[in-house]
């Protein structure tokens, strides 16, 4: 049996290895930092510039919008007030005129069953110029207004259908009636 004496008063380590480890992860943690003040650099250089176009786009609708302040100014003016109100009372008339009535029952036709009645049709447009029909349809059972209901969501001239209520048959009258509203994309 072979016994190790070590006579040292300290006794010898393998240091080298993780000296050696630490140093390389040091030198590569330095390698990133420096990598990452290259990009930071890098970044805010790119923010000015961004900062830049973001003032001068600023600045365009600033100009832009004092302009536009100037001409409503002048449009508020009792002289130009008075026609700018009659400009659009026509414009809101010639919108309500350009609505075909001929059009609207002709394109109803196409979805409209034969057992399922129009009681009453009322065309309505919105500020952006879409159309909409507020209807009351009658039939002698709910089935035919569901289909016809279902028709006109299929169609491509005839848009989202809001049911707004419901009146069961009663002992004068012997229809079911629906009111309905529905997008219409008439070409005004």
């Amino acid at each position: 049996m072979k016994i190790q004496i070590n006579l040292a008063s300290e006794p010898m380590r393998r240091d080298r290895p993780i000296i050696v480890a630490s140093a390389a992860v040091g030198l590569l943690l330095c390698i990133t930092l420096a990598a990452l003040i290259g990009l930071m650099i890098t970044d805010r250089s790119a923010m000015a510039e961004s900062r830049q176009a973001i003032n001068q786009v600023q600045r365009q609708l600033a100009k832009t919008n004092a302009a536009q302040a100037q001409l409503d100014a002048k449009m508020r003016l009792p002289e130009n007030s008075s026609v700018l109100y009659r400009s659009q009372l026509f414009n809101t008339l010639i919108r309500r005129k350009s609505v075909s009535w001929t059009r609207i029952f002709s394109d109803l036709q196409t979805v409209l069953p034969y057992d399922v009645r129009v009681v009453s049709i009322r065309p309505q447009l919105n500020g952006r110029g879409d159309l909409s029909l507020e209807m009351v349809v009658a039939a002698q059972t709910p089935e035919p207004v569901i289909g016809f209901i279902s028709k006109i969501e299929l169609s491509s001239l005839f848009g989202d259908v809001t049911q707004t209520s419901q009146t069961p048959p009663t002992q004068t009258d012997p229809l079911y009636r629906v009111h309905l509203t529905v997008m219409y994309d008439q070409k005004l």
